[in-house]
């Protein structure tokens, strides 16, 4: 039977352009607040998973770098890599590890520097997450390129207008102002979006995550463990991952983010409740927002709202605080920043530091459900991992 597994200690840097230190310099960051937190030394940590989907920094062998920089070399480590999902997937690589009885206490760190490379090479780089030689080669689509087509779709299709999109924008933008960690900690306006220059239309400037380096660690441990660690855990109740096609021209309905929910639909299984109006269970979110049309499209696959109504929670201001469902409360990648192979630890960072009552209060979820979920997709819906996070021990059975 698996063991439980739990979170016990944290770390996360500043996300932003840090040319100040090196990708191992940055990791370190992370990796020390996390260790300190926890209680642990490098004599404690039987693994070291590091997230980094890389090609765009000057390190081509990050794990072994990173172990040795931190003082853990000698230690199983290996690098994981999903696109912008890297993060959500080392922690499950972490996590089922453990659970299996192949090691007792797991550092997870995911870090990026993704500021080593000039702008059009990050672009590129990204660009080639879907079908290089189908997408990129024939058609030169970017990352910006393809949620466009998203959309624009998605407006014809059910009415939405750029001012919705951009009211996701102000609302991350609000939370991150509150988040000293957040790339862009500073509030904006429906109007200052709506002005800002086009990408990819019709998404525009303020419609799109930036170009950030970070880093982002946690401590995982066994049950048992745990128990001798801390005397406030946060668990790792279930984690449900999918993949869907490389080529989007073979998705049979562009507007249906598949590898989303059949990941959802094998978590709501696992905890037992319906998609449809699964925001009930959960006292916040985090969901991949690349972009503004991205969230409104996590919405939808998690079951938060109705095909084609994800919109109108923006519209209605129910994803604040207060709302249905407060989502991205640390302003998500749009604001927080999205370094990739950091992203979907810093995800859990957060969740934990929520779930704990130990963020800044302007931001601090009402935690009653002690349950909270991470959606992290990796490409334009290559890959998905959602993670649901609870005070409550999993029951395993």
């Amino acid at each position: 039977m698996a063991r439980n597994v739990a979170i016990v200690g944290t770390g996360i840097t500043k996300y932003g352009v840090r040319s100040d230190v090196s990708l191992a310099e940055l990791a370190w960051e992370a990796i020390r607040e996390a260790m300190e937190e926890a209680g642990v030394e490098g004599k404690d940590i039987d693994l070291i998973v590091v997230g980094n989907a890389g090609g765009w920094s000057s390190e081509y062998l990050p794990g072994v770098v990173v172990a040795e920089y931190s003082g853990l070399s000698g230690k199983p480590v290996y690098r994981v890599e999903a696109a912008c999902a890297t993060g959500s997937a080392a922690i499950k690589a972490a996590h089922d590890a453990i659970a299996a009885g192949e090691a007792e206490v797991a550092l997870v760190v995911g870090v990026e520097k993704m500021n080593e490379s000039p702008t059009p090479i990050v672009v590129e780089m990204i660009g080639r997450a879907g079908n290089y030689f189908w997408e990129f080669e024939n058609f030169g689509l970017t990352f910006p390129g393809y949620y466009a087509l998203y959309a624009t779709a998605y407006m014809s299709e059910y009415g939405a207008t750029e001012e919705d999109l951009c009211m996701v924008a102000v609302k991350n933008h609000y939370y991150a102002s509150f988040n000293p960690k957040a790339h862009f900690p500073r509030r904006i306006t429906v109007e200052q979006c709506l002005q800002s220059r086009y990408v990819a239309w019709p998404i525009k400037l303020y419609d799109s995550s930036p170009i950030s380096d970070g880093a982002a660690a946690v401590i995982l441990a066994s049950e048992e463990a745990a128990r001798k660690l801390t005397d406030s855990p946060v668990w790792i109740e279930a984690i449900g991952a999918a993949s869907d096609t490389s080529n989007l021209s073979k998705r049979p309905d562009f507007l249906v983010h598949r590898a989303s929910l059949w990941a959802a639909e094998r978590v709501y299984k696992r905890l037992g409740i319906e998609r449809e109006g699964s925001y009930k269970h959960f006292d916040f979110a985090n969901v991949h927002d690349a972009f503004t049309i991205a969230e409104v499209l996590a919405y939808e696959a998690l079951g938060f709202a109705k095909w084609g109504e994800g919109y109108k929670l923006v519209r209605e201001e129910q994803t604040y605080k207060g709302g249905l469902i407060p989502v991205n409360l640390d302003g998500g990648l749009k604001a927080k920043g999205h370094p990739i192979g950091a992203t979907g630890v810093g995800m859990a960072v957060e969740h934990v530091r929520q779930l704990q009552g130990r963020v800044e209060k302007e931001r601090q979820a009402d935690i009653k459900k002690g349950r909270s979920l991470a959606h992290n997709v990796g490409g334009t819906g290559h890959y998905a991992y959602i993670t649901v996070y609870s005070l409550s021990k999993p029951r395993r059975g």
